[in-house]
């Protein structure tokens, strides 16, 4: 496994290189699948005994009408009755050695071949999945998931198809075949330049027809990839679908989709059998007419029998040899649009990039509760999707260690932003970030991420059990540790209900718990990670009212001494926080405690009087009637 894991990420670098020096893989000369050498070279002994095997097979199998000449000539030319009978019987014996021969060399090449093709597919696999984890956000703002998941299962599997068979009986055949070139040349010179003249004038087609393939192999996959995508997207968001009563007009537009792929695929197989059918009725015409004059020279007494014979398995081997060559020239066409589509995800670069000479923070104090200091100095920065638009502008914010500061304001004020600047998901435009004294684009990214720990409004629940999903945070935990966290996240009791307790298989995405139980559990994995410096982006908003008090009695203990930077839309959850910052359109507009706030932020005011007035109508309302009640 280390050995293939190295070869992994030697063969990532490798790619990473010429990608850079030659630019995108589409434009290189030597053709896309050249881009697969570098998954290869790790495995050069196996190669080597895949290419020996192949060769000794195609000898093999060349063998074979040189012997069955032997035959002929020898064996049933002989007038004594006994010497014709030892004759036969020592030829056919030649004739079983190269069958047996043959048998062995091709089970060893198809052994050491099909390995290659898992081999390095399950390689590929896993360099193009590890490239596009550490893919920024905005990676995922022009790529589609689905996309990704059709060039991880479909691409690789063409590329499979070639490394791990259409290649080696590419190769193979076309040993084969020259080897039978070669003897009919040797044989019959006359006769099989005039063949080849033939042949070359089949081949120029070919070729030209091949770069048509190649085009609508590429646009095969991408349509596929648009009707996965499109799977992938609906698939995750069932309950709103069906709660639109919108499944037969989601199906129609998979429907589309797939009759688009369809449609591209159908157009590559007709150029692609109207390129197999010239290519071989044009090679078998041409060797037919080499074969019709071998059998004049025959009935001229040039050649024997033995000879004719010999030209006739040739000629069936130098066929079926371009027969199979022409389906592997399709293959290698289709896999070469698939490896381009896979050699784009390699090529791609996050924004977001690791610092050449990373420095380290600040080593964390023996008390692990010491919060973490975050500086926003002047920051400005605009989403690639919205390049118009000021996600955060010129905003400057200091936050002090185990301090815990609220951002509130109206949606698309910044929030989230700011926590996907600490977070270092993007890169500011201007300005610096800085953690503990220290600019996060100077820090390693693990290194950075491991000091934050995050509550996300949408709970990630993976498809495992509950123990696995609270320690996803820290790995390393024991179970003691995970099951303290449950308890301080108010979920231990749920979680030792379930059918396995804390064993439990939660199901894709957590559909087994209820809102409130995942986000829990999401405040679990954040107390167990005991990070720092805490992001908590609306950590209670699917709990009811009891839970929510109890799971924020939980979170001030998991607060203390902590930084903790809260987004709250309900401001009642923060009205005791240190600071309250509050933003609208990416700018700043006022800090200060609640009491301060209500008396000269009209923004805050606003949301207070909406919020607190509505909740103070309630209470009134529910009092009238319960006084309505009693009289």
């Amino acid at each position: 496994m280390a050995s293939s894991s190295t070869a992994t990420s030697t063969a990532v670098t490798d790619v990473n290189a010429v990608a850079e020096a030659d630019g995108p893989t589409k434009s290189r000369s030597i053709g896309p699948l050249a881009a697969l050498l570098p998954f290869l070279r790790p495995y050069r002994g196996r190669i080597a005994l895949a290419v020996l095997f192949l060769v000794l097979a195609a000898l093999a199998t060349l063998a074979f009408p040189v012997a069955l000449k032997a035959l002929i000539d020898n064996g049933l030319v002989a007038t004594d009755p006994g010497e014709r009978m030892l004759a036969l019987r020592e030829h056919f014996g030649a004739l079983f050695a190269v069958g047996v021969a043959l048998g062995l060399f091709s089970a060893a090449r198809f052994y050491f071949v099909t390995w290659l093709g898992e081999r390095v597919t399950a390689d590929l696999r896993s360099a193009v999945y590890a490239h596009v984890l550490t893919q920024s956000p905005a990676f995922f703002e022009t790529t589609r998931s689905g996309e990704v998941l059709s060039r991880l299962t479909a691409d690789t599997t063409l590329v499979q198809t070639v490394v791990g068979s259409s290649l080696s009986m590419g190769l193979r055949n076309t040993v084969m075949g020259l080897g039978a070139l070669a003897m009919l040349i040797f044989t019959n010179p006359v006769v099989m330049a005039q063949v080849l003249g033939v042949l070359t004038l089949v081949v120029l087609p070919a070729l030209i027809v091949g770069r048509r393939v190649r085009g609508l192999s590429r646009a095969s996959q991408d349509r596929l990839a648009d009707a996965s995508a499109i799977a992938s997207e609906v698939l995750v968001a069932m309950p709103v679908v069906q709660s639109h009563t919108a499944e037969a007009r989601e199906a129609r537009r998979f429907s589309d989709a797939a009759e688009r792929a369809f449609t591209t695929a159908i157009r590559r197989t007709q150029v692609r059998s109207a390129l197999v059918a010239f290519i071989i009725s044009a090679t078998f015409g041409a060797l037919l007419w080499g074969l019709y004059q071998g059998t004049q020279a025959v009935m001229r007494g040039e050649i024997s029998a033995g000879h004719l014979g010999q030209t006739v398995v040739f000629v069936v081997l130098l066929t079926s040899s371009v027969a199979v060559l022409a389906e592997v020239w399709g293959d290698l066409l289709r896999a070469a649009g698939a490896t381009e589509r896979l050699m784009e995800l390699l090529a791609a670069r996050s924004p977001v990039a690791e610092p050449a000479q990373p420095r380290a923070l600040p080593p964390r104090a023996a008390d692990a509760g010491r919060g973490a200091s975050v500086s926003l100095r002047d920051v400005l920065f605009h989403y690639p999707s919205r390049p118009q638009t000021a996600a955060l502008d010129h905003v400057s914010l200091e936050v002090k260690p185990g301090e815990t500061v609220a951002l509130v304001g109206p949606s698309g004020a910044g929030k989230s932003t700011v926590f996907q600047m600490l977070l270092r998901f993007y890169d500011a435009q201007r300005g610096e970030v800085l953690f503990d004294g220290v600019p996060v684009q100077t820090v390693a990214l693990a290194e950075l991420r491991s000091r934050i720990g995050l509550v996300p409004q949408d709970s990630v629940i993976f498809s495992t059990s509950a123990l696995e999903n609270i320690r996803y945070g820290r790995p390393e935990a024991s179970d003691e540790e995970v099951f303290a966290a449950a308890r301080a996240a108010q979920a231990d009791g749920f979680l030792r209900a379930l059918p396995e307790g804390y064993a439990t298989y939660l199901g894709e995405r957590g559909v087994r718990l209820s809102g409130g139980q995942r986000q829990r559990l999401a405040i679990a994995r954040a107390i167990l990670k005991d990070a720092p410096l805490l992001l908590l982006d609306e950590a209670t908003s699917a709990l009811d009212s009891e839970s929510e008090r109890a799971v924020q009695a939980a979170l001030a203990e998991a607060m203390r001494g902590r930084t903790t930077l809260v987004i709250a839309h309900r401001l009642a959850t923060v009205i005791h926080a240190d600071r309250i910052v509050v933003l609208e359109a990416g700018r700043i507009v006022d800090i200060g405690s609640h009491a301060e706030l209500l008396q000269r932020c009209a923004l805050y005011q606003r949301l207070a009087a909406a919020q607190f007035d509505s909740a103070a109508a309630v209470s009134s309302s529910e009092a009238d009637a319960t006084s309505a009640e009693l009289s």
